[in-house]
């Protein structure tokens, strides 16, 4: 991602907050493990989103027409001591060369800097209520801008959630977002092709996940956009079953749930397949009726439709369905209306994806279901978990079947970024059944 990436989206944002405004967004922390051992630091991605600053302990501000620079950012200094023992800093001249600042000063200014940052400005927009220290800081420089009024400061007297504006800006996509957003997919789309491949009886769920880790990672995106599922039999009626620590079963099917980070952007892919390579005549019903609810809710994924219509077309193949198997029974419109469908199907049919694997932007706009629109990027993800019930035939018990694909929404339609792992059950049998794990998919 270039300078000239940030720049743009910097530009939008003030566009939009217009003048007599400042913004402040600051970067994750670190946090601890167990003792002295820090979690792998990812940066906010609200922060990493505008700067592309990849360390913790910062925080930029940005001033529409500020005649000294707009864009204000402060982080910890150079130290030869600490980067010793944790790698190399960026730095205040680093921060101005590399990252684009107008202006970079260490952390231990900011108490003294920011008051005269606020001064002038009528509205402040920063996350608010997320950070209490934040929050504290916050009204302390603007107390110190107060008790200046005699002197000719003017403090700040409005105070806007930052989310509000820059979440709406993050929903669409660029052309630089959706190229980052297709590489991921077509990343993990090979790695879940390889684990279809490697799949086979007495293998561990979590074989499975540490073959989707390696394959990602050799392949540039060393970390998973959220914690893996590799559920097989019963456990893919877990929706965000992770212990991933049993044996897969000669019969079962498996249902797998993931996705790769890269440059800070998700993937989010489910597959479900056969242990053993063949689908039972029980398990294909199930998986052809999930698959037909899927390409329904893709079809319902159009610019100018609602965000619910893919919801609601995948809701109402899988009732009928459900009564066509004799699991329901009943009118299907009354049924859809009581939500009869839902101890099976019990979640949402997709989410906005992008740097955050369920990523922001709100899915309402006053009070109705947004249109979706070019650059808007979703999931697409029904799903059935027919659990150990007497009540159902038994041939259908402890199957959980979900397949999940990336979508872009674009001008005339939808493009399904992650469209390289088959998801047909007779393209899954054929992949199953050739062996060579370095085959692309």
């Amino acid at each position: 991602m270039t300078n000239t990436e940030y720049h743009r989206r910097q530009r939008t944002l003030l566009h939009t907050i217009g003048r007599s405004s400042v913004v402040i967004v600051p970067a994750a922390r670190e946090s601890i493990r167990n003792r002295d051992v820090h979690y792998p630091f990812r940066q906010h991605s609200d922060f990493s989103y505008l700067t592309g600053f990849p360390e913790p302990h910062a925080l930029a501000v940005f001033v529409p027409k500020r005649k000294a620079g707009e864009f204000i950012l402060f982080c910890q200094p150079r130290d030869p001591e600490r980067e010793q023992w944790d790698g190399t800093r960026i730095g205040i001249e680093g921060a101005v060369a590399d990252f684009g600042a107008d202006q970079a000063y260490p952390l231990s200014e900011l108490d003294t800097l920011m008051p005269t940052l606020i001064d002038g400005c009528a509205r402040v927009y920063y996350p608010i209520g997320h950070d209490a220290a934040l929050d504290q800081q916050v009204m302390g420089w603007v107390r110190q801008v107060r008790a200046k009024v005699r002197t000719g400061a003017i403090a700040p007297d409005i105070f806007i959630n930052l989310d509000s504006v820059l979440h709406e800006q993050r929903l669409i996509k660029t052309r630089v977002e959706i190229a980052i957003l297709r590489q991921a997919a077509r990343i993990a789309a090979h790695a879940h092709c390889r684990m279809m491949q490697r799949c086979a009886p007495g293998i561990t769920e979590l074989a499975l996940e540490a073959d989707f880790q390696h394959t990602c990672a050799i392949a540039g995106a060393r970390f998973n956009a959220y914690p893996t599922i590799v559920g097989g039999g019963a456990n893919a009626c877990i929706l965000h079953y992770t212990a991933n620590n049993a044996v897969l079963s000669d019969g079962d099917l498996v249902l797998i749930d993931a996705g790769c980070e890269l440059n800070g952007y998700a993937s989010d892919i489910t597959r479900t397949f056969p242990v053993n390579g063949r689908f039972t005549p029980s398990q294909r019903e199930l998986y052809q009726l999930v698959l037909r609810a899927q390409l329904a809710a893709i079809d319902a994924a159009q610019p100018g439709n609602r965000w619910n219509e893919p919801h609601d077309a995948a809701v109402r193949v899988l009732t009928k369905g459900l009564i066509r198997l004799g699991i329901l029974s009943g009118k299907v419109n009354s049924l859809i209306k009581e939500e009869a469908y839902k101890p099976y199907y019990m979640h949402r049919t997709g989410h906005w994806l992008g740097m955050d694997v369920h990523d922001v932007g709100a899915y309402q706009k006053n009070g109705e279901w947004r249109p979706l629109e070019p650059g808007m990027v979703l999931t697409i993800e029904p799903g059935l978990y027919l659990p150990d019930n007497e009540a159902l035939p038994e041939s259908y018990r402890n199957i959980g079947i979900r397949i999940e694909d990336d979508i872009l929404i674009t001008k005339t339609g939808n493009e399904v970024l992650s469209a390289a792992v088959p998801k047909h059950p007779d393209a899954i049998e054929a992949l199953m059944t050739h062996h060579s794990i370095e085959t692309r998919c």
